[in-house]
């Protein structure tokens, strides 16, 4: 606790949390609330499913603009210019309520352009989050906002619920607010969040490609890059089949909500601990064992369908996933240089969101073709193999304690503008694959990174 105390007294740090942690419970009630509006309106559950998508389909064509963005734009600016436009969308959908015309389309295009402002918000957030942090508080601050996505997801449900009892567009009204203490919250912030004038050029493109081939020059991030992506299907696969298992098996969404809950619960408890799991452990060995540790927690979901067992085997794995989460991602933000922040952030982030619609999918036809049984252990054995694809990396495994991150010899370095005193200057390489240019001097010193909604559960590991 003493590490959440320390960060509380960061000021620009606890302003952009409190902030965020506000906006996204209003966006997870509104997330709630969204499709059962839109099937009110058309009686379609198809249009429903359209209208939902339509905020992914933002968030996807967003995110890699973004990072080109975040590197060339002062990142304060481009925050709250993403908090204030949800602010006047989600307002737009209270007035139409009022009013008493909110359509499909409203809702379409709301959802669409809130997608295409979260997308811009990420990494701009993650890269901003390095330069109000020290390298020694990094795992700290990407632990807090861990807990803060499973209070969301904890709360944003029945909160909204109850909300939508009240009348029908007043989850709005909780959303609109909560972008406007966002918009004002980011008006706080002392740091300055401008960008390194000297790293930028007048071609957008040459830019993105830049982030993704410092990605590809970089053995772990590339790893990194292909597990996520892989673990995020399956993981999440496993939730769709053992959710749709549960209601074929005539639970109540009561009790299904509650297991959910539980779980959540279990996720904020893991984000309170992970800084102390952080520190004690060698980064690169905590990732795998959180990867291999999904695995037992299957067997118990492919032999007994109840909502108990789900509650317990998730509640279980999200314990230990938020300081899997933290720690290989904030080991990823502190070497990488600040120049190259929001495009690493924002390739990554897109490259892992870009398997989610995959997941339900991919579960379902499973379930179809094998049971729910078959389902889960086949399941359990893609998971399995991109454990192995993550364990055979020595790039991973070879990453130590925080503490010695500075001191690894292969990793491009990146000082905080607040983590050492006597830092001044900075340099950074990228030695692994012997690609990318070495001993670059100057720059504006610097670290961050990272990015999620709906099962927020494993989709940053």
């Amino acid at each position: 606790m003493t590490r959440f105390r320390d960060l509380a007294r960061n000021h620009d740090f606890t302003a952009l949390w409190v902030g965020q942690t506000i906006s996204e419970l209003g966006s997870r009630m509104s997330a709630f609330v969204f499709p059962i509006l839109a099937l009110q309106l058309s009686g379609s559950t198809l249009v429903a499913s359209i209208a939902e998508a339509t905020y992914l389909v933002g968030v996807a064509a967003a995110l890699l603009p973004a990072g080109v963005l975040a590197d060339r734009m002062h990142r304060g600016r481009l925050m709250r210019v993403a908090s204030g436009s949800g602010a006047l969308l989600y307002g737009s959908l209270v007035v139409a309520g009022i009013l008493g015309h909110l359509t499909i389309p409203h809702l379409m295009v709301v959802g669409l352009l809130t997608g295409i402002g979260s997308g811009l918000f990420s990494p701009a957030e993650m890269s901003a989050i390095k330069d109000v942090v020290s390298t020694d508080e990094l795992p700290t601050a990407l632990s807090q906002n861990q807990a803060r996505q499973h209070l969301a997801s904890l709360l944003g449900g029945p909160v909204g619920g109850a909300l939508y009892g009240v009348t029908r567009w007043f989850p709005f009204v909780a959303d609109t607010i909560s972008y406007a203490v966002s918009f004002l919250l980011l008006g706080r912030l002392r740091t300055d969040l401008s960008p390194d004038p000297a790293a930028q050029t007048s071609d957008a493109r040459r830019d993105l490609v830049a982030g993704m081939h410092y990605i590809a020059g970089h053995r772990f991030l590339r790893v990194v890059l292909v597990w996520s992506a892989w673990v995020n299907l399956t993981i999440n696969a496993i939730f769709f089949v053992t959710l749709v298992r549960l209601v074929w098996a005539g639970f109540t969404p009561g009790q299904i909500g509650l297991a959910e809950a539980a779980a959540s619960g279990c996720g904020i408890l893991g984000a309170i601990l992970a800084p102390a799991i952080i520190e004690r452990c060698a980064t690169g060995h905590l990732t795998v064992v959180i990867a291999w540790s999904w695995l037992p927690l299957l067997v118990p979901l492919a032999l007994w369908n109840h909502p108990a067992v789900m509650a317990a085997a998730l509640g279980s794995g999200l314990l230990l996933n938020p300081a899997g989460n933290a720690g290989i991602g904030a080991y990823r933000v502190a070497t990488t240089p600040d120049e190259l922040q929001g495009r690493v952030n924002s390739t990554m982030q897109f490259t892992s969101w870009s398997t989610m619609p995959l997941a339900p999918v991919v579960g379902g036809v499973l379930l179809t073709m094998l049971g729910g049984t078959g389902a889960i252990l086949a399941l359990g054995g893609l998971t399995a193999i991109s454990s192995l694809f993550l364990t055979m990396s020595r790039s991973v495994r070879r990453v130590p304690r925080p503490a010695r991150w500075a001191a690894q010899p292969d990793s491009p370095r990146r000082t905080s503008r607040i983590s050492d005193e006597n830092a001044t200057r900075s340099s950074w390489t990228i030695p692994e694959d012997g690609s990318g240019e070495g001993g670059r001097e100057g720059g504006r010193p610097g670290l961050a990174e990272l990015g999620e909604r709906d099962l927020e559960l494993a989709r940053d590991v």
